[in-house]
């Protein structure tokens, strides 16, 4: 009946592994979503440093509705220190311009910012949920990252994805299954304008679709056009073109200020839209970086 969550050597030897590194920073502020692998993170930097960690959570147009929420309560329930921020990549025109490097003008704000309180807060580092897995991802923010002298102790410790919710469920983290949730801009094709009104319409969208479907994972892409491209999990694509659910949809979504709404047919795929991204390279403040292109 349950057993010890610890019982793994190998478990345990990436979670002292991990208390070890945050441990060995002294003050740590953590950039913190309230996702599996900053709430992770969080975790670890409180039992290793206690008082001397702090949890940050930026706020702004671009984050879902109920994150905020979820992430004070989990917070709480590690009993770290939690400061909530307000971040304003919304009055960055190379954010809103929504190129692909979009991430590393939004993380250029959220670092800067963190950066920027360490000493009101107390704290020597600031450190990220970036994990191994995201290292051969299109994430130009780690760029963004590494110019801010900002640490990944999940990268440095070598954990991946799969680890971090291996530790997640030995914490007793309700969230260690939870589906990644990337922002609302994420959801914007490249090269169409990134503005409020367009994320609420997302935000809106995907909250009825999860009310309606009972769905954890769905994503409403945005394309030219006001055309939103719904994405499932393929054993679900039934379930929305069934003639009553069908006609809503439509109806709420154009309702939204959607003009046309279309079903992907290849069902849900994580960070679908790099697909857009047209070259290898990424241009960011004039000169060209490599990026790899496999996800996100």
């Amino acid at each position: 009946m349950g057993g010890d969550p610890w019982a793994d050597p190998e478990l345990r030897a990436k979670r002292d592994r991990l208390l070890a590194t945050l441990s060995g920073m002294g003050t740590v502020g953590v950039a913190y979503s309230g996702g599996i692998d900053s709430t992770v993170v969080a975790q670890a930097a409180h039992l290793a440093l206690g008082e001397r960690a702090v949890a940050i959570t930026a706020v702004s147009d671009s984050l879902a509705s109920g994150e905020l929420e979820e992430a004070v309560e989990l917070a709480k329930r590690i009993g770290v220190r939690h400061r909530v921020i307000r971040t304003e990549e919304f009055a960055d025109p190379n954010y809103l311009r929504n190129h692909s490097d979009r991430c590393y003008f939004c993380k250029s704000e959220l670092y800067g910012r963190l950066t920027a309180l360490r000493e009101e807060l107390g704290v020597e580092t600031i450190v990220s949920g970036a994990n191994l897995d995201d290292m051969g991802d299109h994430r130009p923010g780690l760029i963004a990252a590494a110019e801010n002298g900002i640490r990944h102790p999940l990268q440095e410790c070598g954990l991946t994805k799969a680890d971090v919710r291996a530790l997640a469920k030995a914490w007793g983290l309700p969230t260690w299954d939870k589906p990644a949730s990337p922002c609302l801009s994420s959801r914007i094709a490249y090269g169409e304008e990134v503005t409020p009104q367009r994320v609420r319409m997302i935000d809106a969208a995907e909250l009825w679709l999860k009310r309606t479907t009972g769905l954890n994972v769905v994503r409403v892409r945005y394309h030219k056009g006001d055309l939103a491209r719904i994405e499932v999990p393929l054993e679900h694509l039934a379930d929305l073109v069934a003639l009553q659910t069908r006609g809503e949809l439509i109806r709420v979504f154009k309702d939204l200020g959607f003009k046309f709404v279309t079903l992907d047919l290849e069902g849900f795929r994580s960070g679908s839209l790099n697909g857009l991204v047209a070259s290898d390279d990424l241009r960011i403040g004039g000169s060209l970086r490599p990026v790899a292109k496999n996800g996100g």
